[in-house]
């Protein structure tokens, strides 16, 4: 178990290190002048020439990036060009209204992808699997942002229960919840029909197993069987599912927030983009992959803490 935890590590440190490497790679290569997207096209030499050397744009790729990287270290990621603060108060200041919809989203999915999967298992070939199996493929056919935008008309427009988008900030709890919940099903309708389906399959697995007909036959009750004996088993590749969709649910966010204009890093990542802020493009970029890797290392840990086979081989 040790040695599976201190490889996975090194793994992880190592993925984490790779990614800053092309990320800064990717972000100093692109067509343009940082000093003239900020100064502007009417600015002297004397002055883009002078800020190119503040900014450090005159020295070696490799000294530019053992700088940066030392500096994120510290939580140091440098100012943002076109906000004129320092990049890290800006990624903790809207990092609360997208975690909370990864989050909101991601407990959704779990929910309604568990009480569905299992019930179309425990219903397999009636109307109920068959209805799940239907409400399902519609669901991965529809677009996050398609969706978002019928619940929108739906909700906002014709029924007018909730808003249309905007967040008011988290001193009205009320509102600030009212505001999410849109965000929140937008996400939770594509991710939950693709893991309704891997829970689905991944249960009648387990059913077929001697241990579930042994329990029937005991007499046990439908419902412990399915809660306690046949979910527990089936994990394994829905934990694979949660990990991967809780990866896409955070950088899901950036189309979801611009959507329903929502200050988060969704939105703030198009913001950067459209100024030319590479500072801020390189470190949310960075962040996002720094998210998935570490969702992915944390899924690898938890295997092995679901399943004993697993645990024997590390």
């Amino acid at each position: 178990m040790g040695y599976f935890l201190l490889r996975r590590t090194v793994g992880f440190l190592a993925t984490v290190l790779t990614i800053t490497m092309v990320v800064f790679a990717v972000m100093n290569i692109l067509p343009g002048d940082p000093a003239l997207t900020i100064l502007g096209i009417d600015a002297s030499e004397q002055a883009l020439a002078a800020l190119r050397a503040q900014l450090g744009l005159n020295d070696p790729v490799l000294v530019r990036y053992a700088a940066w990287i030392g500096d994120a270290l510290t939580g140091d990621f440098g100012t943002s060009h076109s906000y004129r603060v320092p990049v890290s108060e800006l990624v903790l200041e809207r990092m609360p209204l997208t975690l909370s919809l990864a989050i909101g989203g991601m407990v959704a999915t779990v929910l309604l992808a568990l009480v569905l999967g299992i019930g179309a298992a425990a219903n397999h070939r009636k109307s109920g699997d068959w209805g799940v199996m239907f409400l399902s493929q519609i669901g991965i056919a529809v677009p996050s942002f398609w969706a978002a935008m019928l619940l929108v008309l739906l909700f906002a427009v014709h029924l007018q229960w909730l808003p249309p988008g905007g967040f008011p900030g988290w001193s009205d709890p009320v509102a600030a919840v009212r505001a999410l919940i849109l965000p929140v099903a937008a996400l939770t309708i594509v991710q939950a029909a693709v893991l309704a389906r891997v829970t689905r399959s991944s249960a009648l697995e387990v059913m077929r197993l001697d241990y579930v007909r042994t329990a029937r036959a005991m007499g046990y009750p439908r419902q412990r069987i399915l809660w306690r004996h046949v979910l527990p088993n089936a994990l394994v590749p829905i934990v694979t599912i949660v990990g991967l969709q809780f990866a896409s649910l955070i950088t899901g966010t950036i189309v979801i927030e611009n959507v329903f204009y929502l200050p988060g890093l969704g939105r703030l990542v198009f913001q950067a983009i459209a100024n030319r802020d590479l500072p801020l493009v390189q470190a949310l970029v960075t962040l996002f992959a720094v998210i998935v890797v570490t969702v992915n290392f944390l899924v690898d840990v938890i295997y092995v803490m679901i399943d004993p086979r697993l645990k024997a081989r590390a």
